[in-house]
């Protein structure tokens, strides 16, 4: 059986590539469920691959719609059956994967207001969908889309300024624009469209919910600074979309109550409050605890920082999105390729394929390296555009190799001060008061994190980012509810779990440029 909240609680959802999960968190900020449906295992009949089809271009990349709605109707009788007591539920909100995008045919809002209870949502949604394969995050075949749009607005970074990204073929706005040209009928037949957090909303609304500020910035179609559309970039993509896509809404928004469909399916309280749901990396943000001057940083196959920031430099490296948890502020994102594997790859070839040696090697050598500097990018780079590996000497001249200690120190060093360059490049500027917050693999390497502190000149802790987007996800909801009474994000989470310090910078490090 499940337990109970005494005092309530908030859900948490997480609409991912691979899977549909949900964690429910008590007024202690506890996390005292969860439970997912993984795509590929539960619902096979889809017969998906890491949740998604892969085209045979290689560049489409989509998921089946209702798969989604199958796999939250799986997900709450999963809840049903354990004893769950949906009658203790506060809020809601959720994540989506960002960038994905699901079309509304005509009709299908009158269809969403009249749900029958004793019926499952597959059921009655399947005829509703204009496309019935949404295109994701992973798809990059609309480049020439991407182009058009850069021109229509004066090129690269005038789109950056606008919208907080140059055009990405990912991005929402391109998806639509390559639908509208390819697929007019099932366009001209779309009433809505959502993004994946905003279409995952609508399900428990019961009606359509609008797109958030947050990941609506993840379009190429939100003017960040005014937070409205662009009409200059609707017109670019597509005919009529203002009105298929709706005004999109602060992140903090109730935008409505739970809707009789689940109160009489599942117990939900006739009062439980829906607020917006947001793009998955928003909802890290929120679920990493991350405040002003903060920076995370994840460690993994790849790396990727989270910035928040006051006032943003856009750029063509990198994105900044609205804040979800601060309506004044902006977070920035940046990916690079070249981390884990960039990392064992020097590790095997400079220490022995060992970890222990690794360490040893930055312990021996001391900060700065004796003014040799490495980048070493095995695979193109994403930020910025290069590949290679590049040496440099104490004299600023370009050397063929290192001694194996010196290149380990060189190639840590040399990622993070890139990190940490072009976060500075977006209006990122170190605080006292920051925290640098590490995550993935990486972060259980103290000499590593050393390192990183180093360069920043400021605390890193370590944090269990498990489920940092239903947790984010569970957080906004108290948030919402809170929203009126003027509290800060920080006031309301003094509760959740907090960060382990795990290494300071060394004495005499400033937080000066490095």
């Amino acid at each position: 059986m499940a337990e109970r909240a005494a005092g309530g609680c908030c859900l948490g959802w997480d609409f991912s590539t691979q899977q549909v999960k949900v964690v429910a968190v008590d007024t202690e900020l506890k996390v005292f469920y969860e439970d997912s449906v993984h795509f590929d295992r539960d619902l096979p009949e889809y017969g998906t691959q890491g949740g998604v089809h892969v085209h045979e271009d290689g560049l489409t990349v989509t998921s089946p719609v209702l798969m989604w709605v199958q796999a939250l109707d799986m997900l709450l009788e999963k809840m049903k059956a354990s004893g769950f007591d949906f009658s203790q539920v506060l809020a809601l909100s959720g994540a989506g994967q960002q960038h994905g995008s699901v079309y509304w045919k005509t009709g299908a809002g009158r269809v969403l207001t009249g749900l029958l209870p004793d019926l499952p949502l597959h059921k009655q949604l399947q005829a509703c969908f204009s496309v019935s394969n949404s295109p994701v995050w992973m798809d990059s075949s609309t480049t020439a889309q991407c182009r058009r749009l850069e021109a229509t607005v004066g090129g690269p970074h005038a789109l950056s300024c606008l919208t907080g990204s140059r055009a990405y073929e990912r991005f929402t706005g391109n998806q639509i624009a390559k639908i509208s040209q390819q697929n007019p009928e099932a366009y001209s037949h779309t009433e809505r469209i959502s993004l994946v957090s905003s279409f995952a909303a609508s399900l428990f609304l019961g009606s359509y919910a609008p797109i958030d500020y947050s990941d609506g910035s993840g379009m190429n179609l939100l003017q960040i600074q005014d937070k409205v559309w662009s009409p200059v970039c609707l017109s670019a993509c597509a005919p009529h979309l203002e009105e298929k896509l709706g005004p999109p809404v602060p992140s903090l928004s109730v935008v409505g109550a739970v809707s009789s469909y689940h109160v009489q399916r599942y117990g939900f309280p006739v009062g439980c409050k829906v607020v917006a749901f947001t793009g998955d990396n928003p909802a890290s943000l929120a679920g990493m605890k991350l405040e002003e001057g903060d920076i995370a940083v994840s460690l993994g196959t790849s790396d990727t920082l989270f910035l928040w920031l006051r006032e943003p430099t856009p750029a063509l490296e990198g994105h900044i999105f609205c804040n979800p948890v601060d309506a004044q502020h902006y977070m920035a994102l940046l990916c690079f390729k070249n981390g884990s594997l960039m990392r064992e790859k020097i590790r095997d070839e400079s220490a022995s394929c060992s970890w222990s040696e690794f360490s040893k090697a930055l312990q021996s050598t001391e900060m700065g390296n004796g003014g040799n500097l490495g980048f070493y990018f095995d695979v193109m780079e994403i930020t910025p555009a290069v590949t290679g590996r590049h040496r440099f000497s104490a004299g600023n001249r370009e050397v063929s190799a290192f001694p194996p200690e010196v290149e380990i120190r060189a190639l840590v060093e040399g990622q993070f001060m890139a990190k940490r360059i072009h976060a500075e490049s977006l209006g990122y500027r170190v605080m006292p008061k920051t925290k640098i917050l590490a995550t993935g693999g990486a972060s259980h390497n103290k000499d590593i994190l050393q390192v990183l502190a180093d360069v920043f000149g400021a605390p890193v802790y370590v944090i269990d980012t498990t489920n940092s987007a239903c947790l984010g996800s569970a957080y906004q909801a108290f948030h919402g509810l809170a929203a009126r009474t003027d509290l800060r994000f920080s006031e309301i989470l003094k509760l959740a779990p907090s960060p382990k310090l795990a290494a300071i910078p060394m004495p005499g490090v400033s937080q000066e440029d490095p």
